[in-house]
């Protein structure tokens, strides 16, 4: 379980479904001035070297990459987070060399009186993470994220948002993901959770899927890119379950993935409904 680095996968077609849908929710739910208590139960190490050995070896910040070229022609406005956050890493570059990772993507967005709880357990991210995060009013929990963040709900704050995304190089992941979410979602109801999953051939995300759909949960909005061109080996989509969207996000954020989908930019199709009403 230990073997995933994110520094592989960073900047990837995944991470730009996951880290747009991120930072709306928490555009969307800073409306309101009551604070939030963030919770990112897989965080890898918040940035990340797009030139290093490891990003190089599979390149798979062709995702970003594609979306930097094509941000003049960006159409919805929620992009902007996402481009000026990737312009401040990356000063008057035309191919961007920092990708940041969803704990710094939530700490652009904290408001005074919200707060970051980040867990890692692999040994040298969950370090690169901490140093990262010193002077950041982040703090960084070296544990399991999934059972983390039980012992931390319900939070003191008012309001919560959490992600959910781990790397599921084991298939029991995708149980434990679905049983954890119940219990969260026991604990504060109120709460907004993001749960990215990967789309692969053997189709175990569905498993996924249906254990949420088959669970006492309200108001979930699934998303789904599937590439138009999928490699041979690794995923061939991205999909997120987002439990409690606030109002509206699911006409934004489709919004968003339509100006990346074409076959000029990311080249993918977009399938998302409810997988559960109110």
């Amino acid at each position: 379980m230990l073997s995933y680095l994110h520094a592989f996968h960073a900047g990837n077609f995944a991470d730009i479904q996951k880290h747009g849908a991120l930072t709306l929710v928490l555009s969307m739910m800073q409306a309101k001035a009551s604070a939030i208590a963030c919770f990112d139960t897989h965080a890898g190490s918040a940035i990340y070297d797009l030139d290093s050995e490891r990003a190089r070896k599979t390149a798979e910040d062709a995702g970003v990459q594609k979306l930097w070229a094509c941000r003049s022609g960006l159409r919805s406005e929620d992009w902007q987070p996402i481009t000026q956050g990737l312009s401040s890493f990356n000063v008057d570059k035309e191919r961007l060399g920092v990708y940041p990772g969803s704990p710094a993507w939530f700490r652009r967005s904290l408001r005074r009186g919200d707060s970051l709880t980040a867990f890692e357990l692999h040994p040298s991210e969950s370090g690169q993470l901490a140093n990262w995060a010193t002077g950041r009013r982040v703090r960084v929990l070296h544990e399991d994220g999934l059972k983390g963040l039980l012992k931390q709900l319900p939070p003191v704050h008012p309001r919560l948002m959490v992600l959910i995304d781990p790397s599921y190089e084991v298939k029991s992941e995708y149980a434990d993901v679905a049983k954890t979410l119940l219990k969260a979602w026991q604990k504060c109801r109120h709460g907004v959770y993001l749960v990215w999953f990967p789309i692969l051939t053997t189709g175990l995300h569905a498993a996924l899927k249906q254990a949420v759909k088959e669970s006492p949960l309200r108001k979930v909005w699934c998303s789904e890119i599937h590439l138009k061109t999928p490699p041979e080996r690794g995923m061939t989509g991205s999909g997120l379950l987002v439990v409690n969207p606030p109002w509206g996000f699911d006409g934004r954020f489709s919004a968003m993935i339509d100006d990346i989908a074409g076959d000029q930019a990311l080249g993918f199709s977009h399938e998302h409904n409810w997988l559960i009403p109110e």
